[in-house]
């Protein structure tokens, strides 16, 4: 569908007559990572999956911060007729998720943040992630740099089916969807004003993120309790380490949305 901004954004409504729960995705990923959301919490609520811009079949045409995205998002909201839902993000689907509450707070009932940061990226990760970018642009994509996002992002689990993918993508189009990860502002001075319910969710493994990140996330956020920490969750721990983070979504949104 097309925002009246002039925004293609792709997406699946999986319907149903439970609460809305909006997915937002990971870096490099798209609405597929949600399989195993979708197999526990569908029964439940309605998930709409996201493709964001310069994510699966959204384009991202021009440059862009998560500040567009999350305006993208609302817009989204409003094709569909949705006044008010939970956000549920993962990694750069946090970032997302913040910013909306930020923008339209009326609009976000609750947050599930997973493997994400309300600080801005660390300088000296911020370059590492463009040398590799330079380094893709280059070579195009190595198995060495397909192997090394892998490890960061989704550690042991299988990467095969996102290798695959990532495999596809030109030097242009990771500059184009990288700059809004590395250049993103920080939002913890502002995180006070989010004050739905918020749930953060981290792993012990994450290689993109510490566990300070979330510990500070956590503390910033209103009406979030102290972090729950998957023991050997990776970064993106909703895809890698779905069993593990079910029982806290489930009686997370439970509690927070209106049955």
């Amino acid at each position: 569908m097309t925002l009246d901004s002039g925004q293609v954004v792709s997406y699946i409504d999986h319907g149903g007559s439970g609460p809305a729960v909006l997915l937002l995705h990971s870096y490099l990923m798209d609405a597929d990572m949600f399989a195993p959301q979708m197999r526990s919490l569908g029964q439940s609520y309605r998930l709409i999956a996201m493709d964001e811009r310069g994510h699966g079949e959204t384009p991202a045409d021009s440059p862009f911060t998560y500040w567009d995205v999350a305006r993208d998002a609302l817009g989204l909201l409003d094709h569909l007729g949705i006044a008010r839902c939970a956000v549920l993000g993962t990694s750069q689907g946090g970032f997302i998720g913040l910013r909306m509450a930020l923008l339209a707070p009326d609009r976000v009932a609750a947050l599930v943040l997973l493997g994400t940061s309300g600080a801005a990226e660390d300088p000296q990760v911020a370059d590492a992630y463009r040398q590799a970018a330079a380094a893709w642009r280059q070579l195009g994509p190595t198995q060495d740099l397909l192997d090394m996002n892998a490890a960061i992002c989704l550690g042991r689990h299988d990467a095969t089916e996102w290798q695959a993918k990532w495999r596809t993508l030109s030097g242009d189009h990771i500059d184009r969807v990288l700059t809004p990860l590395v250049e993103r502002d920080g939002i913890l001075d502002r995180a006070s004003a989010i004050d739905c319910p918020a749930l953060v969710l981290h792993g012990s493994a994450d290689a993109a993120y510490p566990v300070d990140r979330a510990v500070e996330l956590a503390a910033a956020l209103p009406n979030a309790g102290p972090p729950v920490i998957i023991d050997g969750g990776a970064h993106f721990l909703s895809l890698t380490d779905a069993a593990a983070v079910e029982p806290h979504l489930l009686k997370f949104l439970s509690q927070s949305l209106p049955s």
